[in-house]
C-alpha cells in the first residue's frame, strides 16, 4: 500500500513541515484551513488547501472527516496538539477507510490517558513517579499522601498535555483551598496525584515500532528548560548522562512500547533524580515539537518513518546519532515580564541562516499573531559537530534573528546560552539545570534588569512595552542598530521622529532628549521647530547623518574639553567640510572654533591668508555668506564660496 493523498489535520509550522515531506515521497498533501490561515505558508504551499466550515476548527472531528471524504484522501496525519492524541477521531477516521498516520487506538486508550499510562508503566514494570493512580477527588487523600511523601504534590487532570491541567500544592491550606476538584469534576475530568519534583532532569526517548516488532530509540533529548511544565529548550542527544543510564531509558521504552502494542513514532518521557533514579512521566503517542533535534542528529526524517510504518512497512536501519542538537522556540512572550504573551501585527521578520541552520517557521512578515494559537511562531534548529559548536552557533543564530511588532523570548535564549550552568557540567559531571530552574533563576534575573532599566528611563511615555523596533544609526561613523520600545521616541506624534527599519521609504530624523535652541536665540532659551519641543532643527531641508561627540580628557586637553559643559556631559558638534584651493584637500572643522584664516563674522569680507602649511598655489579671495536655498554648495549656518577656478566639481 502506498499512500497518495494525505490530509494534514492541522496548521501552522508543522503542517508545513508534513507538506515538505509529502512531496518528497510525491504524495499529494491537501490542508484545511481556517479563515485566520488562508495566507500561510502551509496554505499556500500545500497542494489542495481548503476552507473548513464556518465556526469549525482544527478540533472539529466531522468536518475533518467529511473534508477527507469529499477530496478523496486516503490517509490523514493529526501532526501535534488539537485531535493528535484523541482515539475517538483514530478509531472514526479508521472505519471511514481511510489511514491513520499514528498508533491504533487501544494503544491511545493504554497511554494517552495519565491514569491509564501510570497502569501501563507499573504492567511494563516500570516505575512511575511515586503518586496515587486512582482517581483523586478530595483534600484529606492529598494531605495524607504529602504527610508520608513530603511537598510538594502536583494533581495532574489525566485529561490534561503539554504541560496544561497541573497544579502545584506546596502545604495543607494551599490543597484545602484549590479550585482544581471543583474544575476537574465540572470538565468531567479526573485527577490523578503525583509527586512533584522539584531537582530533577526532564529526558526522553524518540522511539518508533513498526507492525512487524522492530523497535528504535532514534535519540534521546533533554527537555529540562521549561516554564509553566511547557518545554523553551530541547536538545539531543541528552547531554552528560550518568554511566549506565542511557541503556535504562532504552529498555524501560521498549518494554512500554510492547506491553501496549504500540505501532508509530512515540515519546517516552522519564525524570531523571540527581541521585540517578529515573521515573516514568507519560508516553506522547504522536510525533513531539522537539522531533527536529532528532532528525538532525540522526539524519532522517521521522514524518516519513512515519508513513512507512502506517503503509504497513519495516522500521528499516536507524542511523547512530553523530554531532549534537539545540532546538530553540521562538514563541511572542516576554521574559522581562515573567514571559506574558504578547499580540500584535509582525511588522518585520528576519530568521538566521548559514551552517548549522535549520528553521520551522508558519508565519510570515505582516501576519497577525492572536491569542487563538499557540504562541510559537518557530522553532530555530542549530546542529554542530559537538555540543560547544552547537552553542556557539546557537547564540550566533540569536543574533541575526529580527522580529518586530510583537515581543518575543530570544533575551531568554540568549541569557540561558550564557549560563555555566547549562553550558557545562559541574564539579560531578552533571548537567545542572532542572525543570525549574528557567522560573526559579533565570526569569526573576531578567525582570528585575527590567525594573532597573525601566526605572533609569521612567521619564519616558512608552505606547506599548510589549513591542519593540529596530533603527539604524551612525555613531561617529559606526553603524549601530537600535532597538526601543515603540513610542518611546516619539510618544506624542508617531508620525514623526525615529522611523523603523520596516518603514524603508522614510529617512532617518533625529530626536535628542534635551532641547536646542534654534539658530539666534541667546543661550539658554528653549528653542522649538513646529512648536514640539526636541527636534533637531535646521534652516533647510536636510537629514543629520552623523553626530560626532569629543570627550574630556584626552592627551594634551584640559580635563574639560571642547564639547564637554560643567556638568561633565557630552555636546554634539556638528561637522563642516571646507573645500579650499584643491578639491581633493578637505579640512574639517567644528562649529565655534575659527579656521585658520577665516573671519570672525560670517558677513565680513576677508583676505587674510591660510594656514602656511595648507596655502593652495593661488590665494583665492573667499567670500562667506549665509546658506541659502538656491546655494548648492552651502553647509547648515553658513560656508566658503569660492570663485569658479577653485570651486569643487
Amino acid at each position: 500500500m502506498t499512500l497518495s493523498r494525505i490530509l494534514i489535520a492541522n496548521r501552522g509550522e508543522i503542517a508545513l513541515r508534513i507538506v515538505r515531506t509529502a512531496r518528497d515521497l510525491g504524495a499529494t498533501s491537501i490542508l484545511p484551513y481556517t479563515p485566520e490561515d488562508l495566507m500561510s505558508p502551509a496554505a499556500e504551499l500545500a497542494d489542495e488547501a481548503y476552507a473548513l466550515p464556518e465556526g469549525s476548527s482544527y478540533t472539529d472531528a466531522a468536518a475533518l472527516l467529511e473534508l477527507a471524504r469529499t477530496t478523496g484522501a486516503d490517509a490523514i496525519h493529526p501532526g501535534y496538539g488539537f485531535l493528535s492524541e484523541d482515539a475517538d477521531f483514530a478509531r472514526s477516521i479508521i472505519e471511514a477507510g481511510i489511514t491513520w498516520i499514528g498508533p491504533s487506538p487501544e494503544a491511545m486508550d493504554a497511554l494517552g490517558d495519565k491514569m491509564s499510562a501510570r497502569a501501563s508503566a507499573e504492567r511494563a514494570q516500570v516505575a512511575p513517579v511515586p503518586g496515587i493512580t486512582d482517581s483523586v477527588t478530595d483534600a484529606e487523600t492529598v494531605i495524607a499522601f504529602a504527610a508520608a511523601h513530603g511537598y510538594p504534590v502536583a494533581l495532574k487532570r489525566t485529561d490534561g498535555g503539554g504541560g496544561r491541567g497541573i497544579t502545584v500544592l506546596h502545604n495543607d491550606d494551599e490543597v484545602r483551598t484549590t479550585p482544581a476538584f471543583e474544575s476537574a469534576a465540572q470538565g468531567g475530568g479526573t485527577l490523578i496525584l503525583e509527586r512533584f519534583v522539584t531537582a530533577a532532569r526532564h529526558v526522553e526517548t524518540q522511539c518508533a515500532r513498526d507492525s512487524h516488532g522492530g523497535f528504535a530509540v532514534v535519540s534521546t533529548r533533554d527537555c529540562s528548560l521549561q516554564r509553566r511544565n511547557q518545554k523553551l529548550l530541547e536538545e539531543a542527544p541528552a547531554p552528560f548522562l550518568p554511566e549506565g543510564v542511557h541503556g535504562r531509558l532504552v529498555e524501560a521504552s521498549r518494554r512500554l512500547l510492547e506491553t501496549v502494542d504500540y505501532v508509530g513514532v512515540a515519546t517516552c518521557e522519564f525524570l531523571l533524580t540527581p541521585e540517578g533514579d529515573i521515573w516514568f512521566l507519560e508516553v506522547n503517542p504522536r510525533l513531539q515539537v522537539e522531533h527536529c533535534v532528532t532528525e538532525e542528529v540522526a539524519g532522517t526524517d521521522l514524518v516519513e518513518i512515519q508513513l512507512r510504518i502506517a503503509e504497513g512497512g519495516h522500521l528499516g536501519q536507524v542511523n547512530e546519532p553523530r554531532g549534537h542538537s539545540l532546538e530553540l522556540r521562538i514563541t511572542c512572550e516576554d521574559p522581562a515580564r515573567g514571559l506574558a504573551p504578547s499580540t500584535g501585527t509582525i511588522t518585520r521578520l528576519r530568521w538566521p541562516a548559514g551552517p548549522g541552520i535549520r528553521i520551522e517557521s508558519g508565519v510570515t512578515e505582516g501576519d497577525v499573531v492572536t491569542p487563538l494559537f499557540d504562541p510559537m511562531l518557530a522553532k530555530i534548529i542549530i546542529t554542530g559537530a559537538s555540543r560547544e559548536q552547537a552553542i556557539a552557533r546557537a547564540r550566533r543564530a540569536l543574533r541575526e534573528t529580527v522580529v518586530e511588532g510583537v515581543t518575543v523570548c530570544t533575551a531568554l535564549h540568549s541569557e540561558v546560552l550564557t549560563r555555566p550552568e547549562f553550558t557545562a557540567p559541574d564539579e560531578t559531571g552533571r548537567l545542572a539545570v532542572t525543570t525549574r530552574w528557567i522560573e526559579n533563576e533565570v526569569l526573576p534575573d531578567l525582570a528585575d534588569a527590567a525594573a532597573t532599566s525601566q526605572a533609569d528611563g521612567s521619564a519616558e511615555t512608552v505606547a506599548n512595552p510589549r513591542t519593540r523596533s529596530s533603527y539604524i544609526i551612525e555613531l561617529n561613523g559606526r553603524r549601530m542598530q537600535l532597538t526601543l520600545p515603540d513610542g518611546i521616541l516619539a510618544p506624542s506624534n508617531p508620525a514623526r521622529g525615529f522611523s523603523p527599519r520596516s518603514n524603508r521609504a522614510q529617512p532617518l530624523r533625529g530626536r535628542s532628549g534635551a532641547t536646542r535652541s534654534p539658530r539666534g536665540a541667546a543661550p539658554g532659551e528653549t528653542g522649538t521647530a513646529g512648536g514640539e519641543p526636541g527636534v533637531i532643527a535646521a534652516p533647510m531641508q536636510a537629514i543629520v547623518t552623523r553626530i560626532c561627540v569629543e570627550p574630556a580628557g584626552l592627551p594634551g586637553r584640559s580635563a574639560r574639553g571642547p564639547g564637554v559643559h560643567e556638568d561633565g556631559e557630552l555636546r554634539p558638534r556638528t561637522q563642516r567640510r571646507h573645500h579650499l584651493g584643491d578639491p581633493r584637500q578637505r579640512r574639517t572643522h567644528r562649529l565655534g572654533r575659527r579656521c585658520p584664516g577665516a573671519h570672525e563674522h560670517p558677513r565680513e569680507r576677508l583676505r587674510g591668508g591660510l594656514n602656511r602649511d595648507h596655502r593652495p598655489h593661488h590665494r583665492p579671495r573667499r567670500i562667506c555668506r549665509d546658506t541659502g536655498p538656491g546655494n548648492h554648495y552651502g553647509r547648515l549656518g553658513g560656508h566658503h564660496r569660492l570663485p569658479p577656478a577653485h570651486r569643487p566639481h
